[in-house]
């Protein structure tokens, strides 16, 4: 079969002997999203299920596990975009929907580009997307882990997660998070915004970052990455987004797939847990590299 899907779990640091449940985790997700594809489904509908997959896991900051704000409650953020057209749908500070990335991909068929808070709740009601208890979205582990940031104690950081994906026509790109652990109530990160943490575009290819969202935004990196792809080839685009992120101050990842199916990801970070599938094959892996 003709196509390529690339999972991310999030670019920082994993606690010690979480390791195999994060690639267990992606590689869930990527045989999620591989199995859309299979089925003839679209490259959209597969980075979308893909995310979902990891929204379910509590090992992942997105949905169900999302880290706690300031306030000890969660708010997620979310996006999607279609290479054809460049369609986008985007939702940000929600609190109570199970899986922010179906929401977005709700927003990206609407009228819509962006809708936020109250508003993207109402939304989802309106689209069939049932209330969710946002106590439901807190998991003891996450919990523990804001007690200790309240104390001022370290912990483990973890990013976004994301999945990019080729169906052998067109690409797609999807992304969920959670934000930072103790982050202000209604802070936005670059998630959300097109071209700085998610971007898909026809001809070229398709983008989901990690990492720290601020100055991912402030260097449009997933746009940056895409853009390069014309005059680089994707493992050089990859670095070259990331060697502007940091440039700016900061530190993440990023998982690529071009026009033509070709995979490629890298991260600043200690650790990114991937996992991939293509023509030639699938993998999982907590490191820098290119299919």
């Amino acid at each position: 079969m003709v196509g390529a899907v690339l999972v991310h779990g999030g670019a920082g640091r994993v606690e010690p002997g979480r390791e195999a449940l994060r690639l267990a985790g992606v590689a869930r997700a990527r045989d999620a999203a591989w199995a859309v594809l299979e089925a003839g489904g679209a490259a959209l509908e597969a980075a979308v299920r893909a995310v979902e997959v990891l929204e379910d896991d509590p090992d992942f900051n997105a949905g169900t596990g999302s880290v706690l704000n300031r306030d000890g409650f969660v708010e997620m953020d979310a996006a999607v975009m279609n290479g054809e057209g460049r369609t986008f749908g985007a939702v940000a500070a929600v609190r109570d929907v199970k899986n922010p990335v179906r929401l977005a991909l709700e927003v990206l068929r609407s009228e819509h580009v962006f809708l936020a808070g109250e508003g993207a709740s109402r939304f989802a009601r309106e689209r069939g997307l049932p209330a969710h208890d946002p106590r439901a979205l807190v998991t003891p582990r996450q919990l523990e882990r804001w007690s200790r940031a309240r104390r001022g104690a370290g912990g483990e950081k973890s990013g976004t997660v994301g999945a990019v994906v080729y169906d052998g026509r067109g690409v797609a790109a999807a992304t969920s998070t959670g934000g930072i652990l103790d982050q202000r109530v209604g802070r936005v990160g670059d998630t959300p915004l097109p071209g700085a943490g998610t971007y898909a575009e026809a001809g070229l290819g398709a983008v989901s970052a990690t990492g720290h969202g601020e100055y991912f935004a402030r260097a449009l990196a997933a746009y940056r990455a895409v853009a390069a792809l014309p005059e680089h080839g994707p493992q050089v685009a990859v670095r070259l987004a990331l060697a502007e992120v940091e440039a700016l101050g900061g530190s993440g990842g990023l998982v690529l797939v071009t026009a033509d199916g070709v995979l490629a990801w890298d991260h600043t970070t200690p650790s990114m847990s991937v996992a991939w599938r293509d023509a030639a094959g699938a993998g999982e892996a907590m490191g820098k590299g290119s299919v």
